[in-house]
């Protein structure tokens, strides 16, 4: 069943992560952080959209199986180049920064991770600003006849998943 609350964790996950590289202690131990929820954002995006096209996710944080099973099952993602490139990067930022002590994410790789992860959320409407085509006259009103009864979106960020979802 498709869930707005795994959209806004997603997005969570990514503000996170970005919020982390702020603190001015930034050493590995912060980079392998920033780059496991930079991980859980893209897994979480990834599994909402699944979800939203009925599809059962098994508990995997393998990237590539899912975005293989995005293509399958006619999941709404939009995916990016970058993703599709590092999947298994992504992978393993969510294995080796919990469990293997001796691994070291790049500062270079979750810098790029960090605008790359934000370009993957943004075109697929995650985001704060309302999206450009729920701005044009009616669009809301349109949108809003497939919501279940007395929902209503309280903000620009939901409003922007119930576009992906309907």
């Amino acid at each position: 069943m498709c869930d707005i609350r795994l959209f806004r964790r997603a997005y969570l996950d990514y503000r996170a992560a970005e919020n982390l590289l702020k603190i001015p202690e930034n050493d590995e131990a912060y980079m392998n952080t920033v780059a496991y929820h930079l991980q859980q954002a893209v897994e979480k995006t990834l599994r909402a959209f699944l979800e939203c096209v009925g599809v059962t996710v098994p508990n995997t944080h393998d990237i590539d199986k899912l975005v293989r099973m995005s293509k399958n099952n006619g999941s709404k993602v939009v995916l990016t180049e970058w993703l599709e490139e590092k999947t298994d990067m992504l992978t393993r930022w969510e294995t080796d920064t919990r469990y293997d002590m001796d691994y070291c994410v790049e500062t270079e790789k979750v810098l790029r991770g960090l605008q790359e992860v934000k370009n993957f959320l943004d075109v697929n409407g995650l985001k704060e600003e309302l999206r450009d085509e729920l701005k044009e006259l009616n669009a809301k009103e349109k949108l809003a006849t497939h919501f279940p009864k007395g929902y209503s979106p309280e903000s620009n960020f939901e409003w922007n998943c119930m576009y992906q979802i309907f």
